[in-house]
C-alpha cells in the first residue's frame, strides 16, 4: 500500500478519525498490523504511528525545489549582501540582479517568477540577520478614559448633486470607548481639519487631558526633522489652535510604521465607509450628509468592539466625565485672507469668485475660508456668507449684494448672473416674476423693475414668507408698487404674530369674531392692469374728469397786471 492511497482514503475524513478507527480495531478485535493495513487501506508504517499515538504526526510542508536557481544563489546572496551598505534607492531589484546574472553567469534559462520570489524570501532573511530587520509584533495597548484620541483623513465619493465627488472624511477616534465623530468635506486642508476638530470637541463635550495622535499632515506639520525623536516644525496656525484648546499632539513614524501607531482611527475609517458610505450616498449638499452622519453615529453607540467588554455608547458615557472642558471663546478655524473687491462686487479666494455688498467696491475686506463655507467681514461686521466651491473657476453671487446699483440701473437685471443663480437657487420665486410682469406691464420696463427692486429691498428687514404674502395681496388687487407690498407684508406679519400697531380688531381677531378683510387699492393701477375689470365692493368713480381751465384763467390775467406796471413806470 502506497501513500497515495491513504491520501485517498484520508481524504474522506480526517486523520484523528482515521487514527482513532484503527487503535479501537486493534484494542477490540486484537487485528495485527498487517490486517489493520489491509481493513483501513493505509500502509503498514500508518498503523504503527496510529498504535504508538492517537495525535497524528503533523504534515511537512512540501519544499519547492529550484534546480536552475541552483547554481546562482550565492552570487544572489552576495548582491543582496552588498545592498546592506548601498543606499536606499541604489539597491538591487529583481530585474536588476536576473539582467546581472545572465551578462556575468550567462543564466539564460532563469525567468523572472523564479528570480523574484528567491529575492522577496532572501532578502528579508539577510536584512534579518544583519539586525536590519525586525520581525512586526503587536503588543496590546490599554488606553485610560479620557486621555487619548486618534485623528484621520479618508477620502470617499459623493453622489453631489447627481455629480460623482471626490470628497474627505475627518475621522477623530478616542482611544478608550471607541465613540468616533465623522464629518465630510470638499477639502482636506487646514481649515477642515481645524474645523473638524471643534466639531469633534463639541460633539463629544470635551478634549482629550493627555495627546491626540496624528499622521505627519501639511495642516500641521511643516516639516519632519529626522534625527529628532519625533519633532516637528509645526504649523503656527496649528499651534496656535492646539494651544487654544490645550491638548499635545503625538505625531506618529512616518510610513507604514506610523500608521500602525494609530491603528484605531485607521480602522474606523474603513469601518464607517464600508457599513454607511456604500453605495456611495446621494445628496445634494455636503451639510445634508453631515447631518445623516450623526444619525449614524448615534445608533453606532449601541455596537461592540472587539475585544471591548461593554458598548459605545456605555464606554464613552464614562469617559465623557474624564474629558477637560471646552474653552469659552470660540476659534475662528478658516484661513484669514485680505482680497479687495473689484469692480464687479467681487473677491477671488483661490481662484473662485463670491460676491460682496456694492458699497465695498475699492476696499479691502477680510475673508474666513473655511471647510465649507466662505465669510467675508467688514471690520467685525459679517457682510457675506457663502458656500464653499470645491471646484476652480467658479463665481457665487447673491443678488442682494447689488440691488443698490440696480436701482439705478435696472436694464441690466435681466441678463445679470445674480439673478440667473437667485432663479436656480429658488430665491427669486414664482411670485417675484409675476410681480415683476405685472409691474412693467403698469409702469414701463424701467419704472416696473425699479419697483421690483424696492420689493427685493423688503427682504433685509423682513422674513421671505411675509413678502411673498404681500407680493400675493397687492397682486389681487392690481397695486404693483412695493409701497403696497410693504404695507401688506406688514399686514400678513401682524396677522402670524400678534404684534405691531392697529386696531385692537387686527391685534386679537380671534377675541372679537371674524374681521372685514382690509387691502390697500389703487384704483388707478387696477384700471391700468385691467380696465375691464370690475372691482368687487368698490363704488362706481363718478367724479368728473379733472381740469385745469380755472387755473389757465390766472395766466392771461397776471400778464396783464404786468404790462401796466411797466407802462406807468
Amino acid at each position: 500500500m502506497t501513500d497515495s492511497t491513504w491520501l485517498s482514503v484520508a481524504g474522506m475524513g480526517s486523520r484523528v478519525e482515521l487514527f482513532a478507527a484503527i487503535r479501537r480495531d486493534a484494542r477490540v478485535e486484537e487485528l495485527s498490523i498487517r490486517a489493520l493495513a489491509t481493513r483501513h487501506g493505509v500502509h503498514r508504517r500508518t498503523v504503527r504511528q496510529a498504535l504508538a499515538s492517537a495525535t497524528p504526526p503533523a504534515r511537512k510542508p512540501p519544499t519547492r525545489s529550484a534546480p536552475r536557481l541552483d547554481p546562482f544563489k550565492d552570487a544572489i546572496d552576495g548582491m543582496l549582501r552588498a545592498d546592506l551598505d548601498a543606499p536606499r534607492k541604489q539597491r538591487h531589484t529583481a530585474t536588476r540582479i536576473l539582467a546581472r546574472l545572465i551578462d556575468e553567469h550567462a543564466a539564460t534559462d532563469l525567468s523572472y517568477s523564479t528570480v523574484r520570489d528567491y529575492v522577496r524570501i532572501r532578502r528579508a532573511q539577510i536584512d534579518l540577520e544583519a539586525g536590519r530587520r525586525v520581525e512586526d509584533v503587536f503588543i496590546a495597548q490599554d488606553h485610560a478614559p479620557g486621555q487619548e484620541a486618534e485623528v484621520d483623513f479618508g477620502e470617499v465619493y459623493v453622489m453631489l448633486g447627481g455629480v460623482k465627488t471626490k470628497c474627505h472624511m475627518f475621522v477623530f477616534w478616542l482611544s478608550h470607548s471607541g465613540k468616533a465623530i465623522h464629518r465630510v468635506y470638499p477639502t482636506q486642508g487646514q481649515e477642515a481639519f481645524l474645523e473638524g476638530h471643534i466639531e469633534a470637541f463639541e460633539a463629544i463635550g470635551g478634549v482629550p487631558t493627555k495627546h491626540i495622535k496624528y499622521d505627519n499632515l501639511t495642516a500641521a506639520v511643516a516639516a519632519v526633522l529626522h534625527g529628532r525623536d519625533r519633532q516637528r516644525d509645526e504649523n503656527a496656525r496649528w499651534v496656535l489652535f492646539r494651544s487654544h484648546y490645550g491638548f499635545d499632539p503625538f505625531y506618529c513614524q512616518p510610513g507604514i510604521t506610523g500608521a500602525h501607531e494609530k491603528g484605531g482611527v485607521e480602522g474606523a475609517v474603513g469601518w464607517f465607509r464600508r457599513n454607511h458610505l456604500t453605495p456611495m450616498p446621494q445628496v445634494d449638499t455636503l451639510d445634508e450628509l453631515n447631518e445623516q452622519i450623526k444619525v449614524w453615529e448615534a445608533a453606532d453607540e449601541q455596537r461592540r468592539i472587539t475585544g471591548h467588554l461593554n458598548r459605545i455608547g456605555d464606554d464613552f458615557a464614562a469617559e465623557q466625565l474624564l474629558l477637560r472642558p471646552l474653552p469659552v471663546e470660540a476659534f475662528d478655524p478658516g484661513l484669514v485672507l485680505h482680497p479687495r473687491v473689484d469692480r464687479s462686487s467681487m473677491v477671488t479666494v483661490r481662484m473662485v469668485r463670491y460676491s460682496v455688498p456694492a458699497r465695498l467696491i475699492g476696499h479691502r475686506v477680510r475673508v474666513s475660508l473655511r471647510a465649507s463655507e466662505v465669510v467675508v467681514f467688514d471690520g467685525r461686521r459679517v457682510v457675506a456668507v457663502h458656500p464653499r466651491i470645491a471646484a476652480r473657476a467658479g463665481c457665487q453671487l447673491v443678488l442682494d449684494h447689488y440691488l443698490e446699483v440696480l436701482r439705478y440701473k435696472p436694464g441690466a437685471l435681466p441678463g445679470s448672473t445674480a439673478l440667473a443663480q437667485a432663479r436656480s437657487a429658488g430665491v427669486f420665486t414664482s411670485e417675484h416674476e409675476a410681480f415683476w410682469a405685472a409691474s412693467r406691464k403698469v409702469n414701463g420696463d424701467t419704472e416696473g423693475t425699479r419697483e421690483l427692486v424696492d420689493v427685493l429691498l423688503l427682504h433685509r428687514s423682513m422674513t421671505a414668507d411675509q413678502v411673498t404674502a404681500g407680493i400675493t395681496a397687492a397682486l389681487s388687487v392690481g397695486a404693483v408698487t412695493a409701497d403696497v407690498v410693504a404695507v401688506e407684508a406688514r399686514r400678513h406679519a401682524t396677522a402670524t404674530t400678534g404684534d405691531g400697531g392697529g386696531a385692537g380688531l387686527d391685534r386679537h381677531p380671534a377675541e372679537h369674531g371674524a374681521v372685514r378683510e382690509q387691502r390697500v387699492v389703487s384704483l388707478t393701477q387696477r384700471r391700468l392692469t385691467d380696465p375691464a375689470a370690475v372691482i368687487a365692493g368698490l363704488p362706481p368713480d363718478t367724479r368728473p374728469i379733472p381740469s385745469v381751465a380755472a387755473y389757465d384763467e390766472l395766466l392771461p390775467r397776471r400778464r396783464t397786471e404786468v404790462q401796466v406796471k411797466a407802462s406807468t413806470s
